[in-house]
């Protein structure tokens, strides 16, 4: 059921936990969003918004064996993927997110990246990325740099609202992630 006004609404500054495999267990990728917006906030889940491309995405460029939905991201770590955001509350739009906020997050990610050590982390947005990194030059793609032990790649952000990326473009680029993430892990 989607969630009304009202429900998004009482869903700003909450917070979504993130989706990780368990200890041990392989992981390949962590996606990492700039942070959940207030339909994801009211229904719990990652990219949850109508015409979010994160999941088709997901799914064309063979992460998955199919497209799974939102509330199916439990499903995840059987893959070796997991989700997270860079800034943790939920807002109506990403540029109501502080400098200051996105730092911050950079800082629980480079945690979190040594706690569970994915072969990849994938930041879902450019702009939120060289903020929170202070890499104001940071293009689309793989990265010359590590964030603890794992490799780096920079995705489009996959929100409808993201022209330049129509999904075609953006699965390619999921795709580009997949075949490095596939030689680096078994």
């Amino acid at each position: 059921m989607r969630p009304t006004k009202a429900d998004m609404e009482a869903a700003r500054d909450r917070v979504i936990p993130d989706v990780l495999p368990a200890p041990g267990e392989p992981f390949r990728v962590l996606f990492c969003g700039i942070n959940p917006g207030l339909y994801s906030g009211a229904t719990g889940h990652h990219f949850a918004r109508p015409g979010n491309r994160f999941w088709p995405a997901l799914c064309r460029s063979g992460f998955t064996d199919r497209l799974l939905s939102p509330d199916e991201q439990h499903l995840l770590p059987s893959f070796g993927l997991g989700i997270t955001n860079l800034a943790p509350r939920t807002t109506a739009r990403a540029d109501e997110l502080t400098a200051e906020e996105l730092r911050e997050g950079g800082e629980r990610l480079r945690r979190l990246i040594e706690r569970f050590r994915p072969a990849y982390l994938a930041v879902a947005g450019v702009t939120a990325y060289r903020t929170a990194f202070d890499k104001p030059r940071t293009q689309i793609g793989p990265q010359p740099e590590k964030i603890g032990p794992s490799d780096l790649w920079v995705l489009p952000n996959p929100s409808g609202l993201n022209a330049s990326w129509p999904l075609d473009r953006l699965a390619a680029e999921f795709a580009r992630l997949r075949t490095a993430a596939d030689l680096k892990t078994p």
